[in-house]
């Protein structure tokens, strides 16, 4: 009776498996069909120009290939070629950050001038806070200037405490008060092993990055009052993760982290505490990390096929500063990466 029963198990599990191994044929047969019809596509196609995902931005912007090129650290927007769009001219100001005083990290260049100058637009003094591109940082008080409000040029490193104190305080004392905090400042060196980066390696992404971000919150926060608001910058990296960006990606999701706990703990303060989390953006941090063939594909693999412009990050920035438009929001993360790049 066992012997049967066994036999009766073992007729089953066969049945199970030839159903299995059809349901495979079937699925073998379909995909050796697609592959023949792929490759007959593709030798009709292979001289056709391939289709490029339409512009969705007012004026034309650059698309790989771009020009083969790697900067010197920290990387000098002055020497970026094409140079990155920042200037927003379709933008028009309505005067939501009217009479704030602003300090931003890192807005020498990039994301950071970008975001200067429509505050500036908008209507508040800033202080641009840069570690050591002094052509870009004048540059970029131009701008500033431009649009009739202030400019402080406040050079230094982000990772040394006293620093940021000074920064805040020199701020304070120039514009009188402060009203909005952009952490943006960065470091980022690609590995392409764990084994590679060593610990002076990480540990200037660490401290630059999450250190720099937690020391200038800290030395603002007795300046800051209801109504405030802190900017993070994060990275899609922080959500996504990148295989050749260990450490960078680790401080970007610890900066979403403190993002969000900051946020719960600045409630009762009436202080707002966000990120913007972008993808890949034409400015000179990637320029400076990449070998220049890769930055010549830097952003083909977005879903628009190119990297965003300063520019088209910088609204974001405005938005999660006044109280005009964000006032009930806070610990948010706002994606701006083109679409899901993960």
């Amino acid at each position: 009776m066992a012997t049967t029963k066994t036999a009766r198990r073992g007729t089953g599990t066969g049945k199970v498996v030839a159903k299995a191994r059809q349901v495979q044929a079937q699925i073998d047969a379909q995909d050796k069909q697609k592959q023949k019809a792929k490759a007959s596509k593709s030798a009709s196609t292979k001289s056709a120009a391939k289709k490029q995902p339409g512009q969705t931005s007012p004026r034309p912007k650059p698309r790989p290939p771009l020009p083969e090129q790697h900067l010197s650290k920290p990387g000098k927007e002055a020497k970026l070629k094409p140079r990155p769009q920042f200037e927003a001219p379709d933008y028009r100001g309505s005067g939501k950050l009217q009479d704030m005083a602003a300090i931003i990290t890192g807005a020498d260049s990039g994301i950071g001038r970008a975001v200067a100058v429509l505050f500036a637009r908008e209507g508040a003094d800033v202080a641009v806070v840069y570690l050591s591109e002094d052509e870009d940082a004048r540059e970029t008080r131009r701008h500033v200037e431009k649009e009739g409000r202030r400019c402080l040029l406040i050079r230094g490193d982000v990772k040394d405490p006293d620093f940021c104190e000074r920064a805040v305080q020199q701020t304070v004392e120039e514009f009188g008060g402060l009203d909005v905090l952009v952490n943006n400042a960065a470091f980022q060196e690609h590995a392409d092993t764990l084994e590679e980066i060593t610990e002076e390696h990480f540990d200037l992404t660490m401290r630059t990055n999450i250190y720099g971000y937690f020391h200038m919150a800290r030395a603002a926060l007795p300046h800051l009052h209801e109504g405030s608001a802190i900017i993070n910058t994060g990275s899609e990296t922080g959500l996504f993760g990148n295989k050749h960006l260990l450490d960078y990606s680790a401080t970007k999701g610890a900066i979403h982290a403190f993002t969000m706990s900051l946020a719960s703990n600045l409630v009762s303060r009436g202080i707002r505490v966000n990120a913007v989390a972008p993808g890949p953006v034409w400015t000179p941090l990637n320029p400076a990390d990449k070998p220049a063939k890769q930055v010549a594909k830097f952003g083909q693999q977005n879903p628009w096929g190119r990297p965003a412009q300063p520019e088209e990050l910088s609204p974001a920035y405005v938005f999660l500063a006044a109280p005009s438009c964000s006032s009930y929001i806070s610990g948010a993360i706002l994606p701006v990466m083109g679409g899901s790049t993960g």
